[in-house]
């Protein structure tokens, strides 16, 4: 049985043939969206996007995250995804537009021949979305998608299927085809289901473990993906850096979303001149924090991880850890090869590892597993010239978090992160895929020639004249395929037609 089904509506399970039927009216839905001009679709959108902010009380409400108010949801989760679809609206347009390749690279031997590069949408795309920020992640890729022409099926994480059915619920209010956008239930047999009926690229936010499975799913079929995947994001603070933004800044990400985000800063690289001051700081500000719930696997994780680092050297400066709730963690003098400086958790836990030269903690960065993002505190040309060296898929500068929420951001990470780009430009162009139409004029068919020895002479005097090293070989390589042409035409004159 399924339970994919068009929204607004409750969840049921659907015959296996009713399903299919579905998946045939999205597909049929989708060509007929993708003929649409694109202004057409923007225009569409813009209503969609209307349509979402008028149900601002029922998105609060739906939106539930452990210790995040209705405000918190609404500021980080509601209003980016508003802001990048108003960015579609503005940009996509520019973006997705047919570019005509400029014929000033154009090679001599293709002269008369004209290229151009099409964005196309992908077809059906799935999204399978994470339970730490239900609406904007999949909310900002859904919207991308059906800029660029694509149906979109959204597979919520746990506890996103109320704010996805909300969102089915302002697309369908504003007039657009319901046929557009299913939405699954909650399970991860549901995305199964989904990706052994056939899509055509799937957009996955979840963690290393989930891409690894996803990825094996789909490598029978060469579905094409973008992976954004898990996190063990580090901060690093220069000698310049004020130190009072800095702990500030990592008692946000130790509180927001109850730390429950890849992004949140985890390895704290800090010169060994400023570790004590920043010890005792921390200490302070971290002790007035909420404390949050944990699921117990990732209390069980964070434990068993603390546990080792202890066990291998590094120092417990401050525990907030209860019996029934979890306040901040923060450790010090922690290695690179010790498993919490590695490790995806979504728990507050911060692990300081001084360094005495920025280049020992560039290379001790380089050694984790994951590639997200990296924070910089200090001067600007300093930090700057640091981003140019970190491993990330983006570098923040004197702030954490909330910069990549900006819809021109587009974002993705590298190594066990994953790959591929969500939101922004690239995002955008994620969701199509590239078609080159070459277009000959004229009646030049010297190409499709039989070629011989006595072409020896013309081909050999081009290459050297086009991609010589220098002016001397260049000028032997003209002469030498101008006296190899002027033989091949004295020799076609002579011979009898």
């Amino acid at each position: 049985m399924s339970k994919v089904l068009t929204h607004p509506g409750p969840v049921v399970d659907i015959p296996q043939d009713t399903f299919a039927s579905q998946l045939a009216a999205l597909r049929e839905a989708q060509r007929k969206w993708a003929e649409l001009p694109i202004y057409l679709r923007l225009y569409a959108l813009r209503r969609v996007r209307h349509c979402l902010a008028e149900r601002v009380d029922q998105f609060a409400g739906s939106i539930y995250r452990p210790g995040r108010s209705e405000a918190d949801s609404i500021a980080a989760e509601l209003l980016p995804v508003l802001d990048a679809c108003k960015f579609l609206e503005r940009e996509a347009e520019e973006i997705l537009r047919t570019r005509r390749e400029p014929n000033d690279s154009r090679p001599l031997w293709l002269l008369g021949v004209s290229v151009e590069t099409r964005r196309e949408p992908w077809g059906v795309v799935l999204i399978v979305a994470p339970s730490n920020f239900p609406l904007l992640l999949a909310g900002v890729q859904c919207l991308q998608a059906l800029a660029a022409g694509n149906a979109v099926i959204w597979k919520p994480g746990k506890g996103g299927i109320a704010c996805a059915q909300v969102f089915a619920e302002a697309f369908a209010a504003s007039g657009a085809d319901t046929s557009l956008l299913l939405v699954t239930d909650e399970s991860s047999e549901a995305a199964v289901e989904v990706m052994d009926a056939g899509v055509d690229k799937v957009i996955l936010t979840g963690s290393a473990q989930t891409g690894r499975r996803v990825m094996a799913r789909l490598a029978s079929t060469l579905t094409p993906s973008v992976m954004e995947l898990s996190g063990c994001d580090s901060v690093f603070i220069l000698m310049d850096a004020k130190l009072d933004r800095v702990v500030e800044a990592l008692a946000f990400s130790c509180r927001f979303n109850g730390s429950a985000t890849c992004m949140a800063a985890r390895r704290i690289f800090v010169p060994v001149q400023k570790s004590v001051e920043l010890e005792n700081r921390l200490r302070h500000i971290l002790s007035l924090q909420p404390h949050i719930e944990l699921a117990e696997s990732s209390r069980r994780q964070l434990d068993d991880l603390v546990h080792e680092a202890l066990l291998l050297g590094a120092r417990l400066v401050y525990d907030g850890r209860g019996d029934h709730s979890t306040g901040p963690v923060l450790l010090t003098d922690v290695r690179p090869d010790m498993r919490i400086a590695d490790a995806d958790i979504f728990a507050p836990v911060l692990s300081l590892m001084p360094f005495r030269y920025e280049q020992e903690a560039v290379e001790a960065n380089r050694l984790c597993s994951y590639a997200l993002s990296v924070s910089i505190f200090g001067a600007e040309s300093a930090a700057r010239k640091l981003a140019r060296q970190v491993e990330a898929g983006c570098v923040l500068i004197n702030d954490l978090i909330a910069p990549t929420a900006d819809p021109r951001v587009c974002f993705g990470g590298r190594k066990q992160t994953g790959f591929g780009m969500t939101r922004g430009r690239q995002g955008l162009l994620e969701m199509t895929s590239p078609k080159s139409v070459m277009l000959r004029r004229g009646d030049d068919r010297t190409h499709m020639r039989l070629y011989g020895n006595d072409h020896r002479a013309l081909f050999h005097g081009y290459v050297r004249a086009v991609h010589g090293s220098g002016f001397r070989s260049r000028w032997r390589g003209a002469v030498e395929a101008i006296r190899g042409a002027i033989t091949l035409f004295r020799r076609q004159r002579q011979t009898p037609r």
